[in-house]
């Protein structure tokens, strides 16, 4: 039953603040990142991308104020609607997408207009695991909640694969982070970096001598554990699916695209290509490290003016940032980012709804992933692997996505002593 006091509260004014400024600050530097003599910021013409991208924020605020004024009951009772049809639309992406950067992600919906429907997916995807944790039922039959809710999350993933949008894909794990605080085992949290760690090593050791290491270690602890048989049964669990994990690393490697190969092997430090796959990253820490202190100035970086760096209105985005404004420019970034996660994790832990809650710790998780992944891009911490800064990347479908996670989270916090 659902009890409510009727009582709304105005729209947080901290969260829509910094959603504006940063996207203000997205429209200046893709204006600088695609920058050409003889435009100014001023152009009306659609074929400049700050154009495109203006009208995707316009677009946005409009959609950010419909759907803080819609009823917050709505996002709980259309999640199974929302999450069904976003499913249709990454089947339809296999079957009639168009390959954008040796993608099938996109449906062309005409006039040069694309959607991507994986950015929306996250979107659902929260609204549906929150919606199933939060029924009455969920606490007390937790594995059937756990199942229900890794299926969820798996049926995007694994069409967003099929697409082989690696980057979009792994951004869904942090949904882990956001059950982690309804109770989530810590061991899932320990499982989950072991397999990642297992993942990394089958690149740097030979897979015999792996399989060596890895029995050798499942044998010590469970000889320490010997006497506790459920212990002993999870570490033959990971033991198996371990081994699984190594073996299939060449089946999973072998269906990434090359480029995605050659920027792994980057990483790993298995391969340098100064003028292939490791040209992203040298050109990017250049950029970032010539800004200085206070930068060089609003299109006086020669990095990002001279176009030196590949993808940068998109995945690299935050390099025009680090040049023209400097440790100072980027730090201001970082910082608006880190006062709006710390707000939202703020807000989810003052809702009575446990709906709302999960969501609000669902966004703070995609965020954070985004924000962490793009930056570890540009430093050589990450992979390349496309990943979009939130509300600064070019593009009309993440920009939208992100708008719609923040403003339905706004929404329901304007209702944050109801039960949704």
């Amino acid at each position: 039953m659902q009890q409510n006091n009727n009582r709304k509260f105005p729209p947080d004014i901290i969260i829509i603040s910094i959603y504006i400024i940063l996207s203000i600050i997205g429209l200046i530097s893709i204006f600088s990142a695609s920058y050409q003599e003889g435009i100014n910021f001023f152009s009306l013409s659609f074929k400049y991308i700050h154009v495109k991208q203006f009208i995707w924020i316009l677009t946005g605020l409009l959609l950010f104020v419909l759907i803080i004024y819609s009823n917050p009951h709505l996002f709980s009772n259309a999640a199974e609607i929302f999450y069904g049809v976003i499913l249709v639309l990454l089947f339809l992406v296999l079957v009639i997408g168009a390959v954008v950067g040796g993608n099938r992600a996109w449906l062309d919906i005409g006039n040069g207009i694309r959607l991507q429907p994986s950015e929306f997916a996250k979107y659902t995807t929260a609204l549906l695991i929150s919606k199933i944790w939060s029924d009455s039922d969920a606490k007390r039959n937790i594995n059937k909640t756990m199942r229900n809710v890794l299926i969820v999350i798996a049926i995007p993933m694994l069409l967003i694969f099929l697409q082989k949008d690696i980057g979009t894909m792994l951004i869904f794990f942090a949904f882990i982070l956001a059950l982690y605080r309804e109770g989530l085992p810590s061991y899932v949290i320990f499982i989950g970096f072991w397999f990642i760690l297992v993942f990394i090593l089958s690149f740097l050791i030979k897979q015999f001598i792996l399989l060596l290491i890895l029995t050798a270690i499942t044998l010590i602890f469970i000889f320490i554990f010997r006497k506790k048989r459920k212990v002993i049964i999870r570490f033959v669990e990971i033991y198996v699916i371990s081994i699984i994990l190594i073996v299939g690393v060449n089946y999973f490697y072998k269906m990434l695209m090359p480029h995605h190969q050659e920027r792994i092997e980057v990483m790993l430090g298995l391969k340098d290509d100064p003028k292939g796959a490791s040209w992203n990253l040298r050109q990017s820490m250049i950029a970032i490290g010539s800004g200085g202190l206070t930068g060089k100035g609003f299109l006086q970086g020669s990095q990002t003016q001279m176009k030196f760096v590949p993808e940068q209105t998109t995945d690299f985005i935050f390099c025009a940032i680090g040049e023209e404004w400097g440790f100072i420019g980027a730090l201001v970034v970082l910082s608006l980012y880190l006062i709006l996660l710390l707000r939202i994790l703020k807000l989810a832990e003052r809702q009575r709804s446990i709906f709302s809650r999960v969501y609000g710790y669902s966004v703070a998780s995609l965020l954070f992933f985004h924000i962490f992944i793009n930056l570890g891009m540009t430093v050589g911490l990450m992979p390349v692997i496309g990943i979009p800064l939130p509300f600064i990347s070019y593009g009309g479908s993440s920009y939208w996505a992100f708008t719609l996670l923040l403003a339905t989270f706004v929404n329901l916090d304007m209702y944050h002593n109801d039960v949704i």
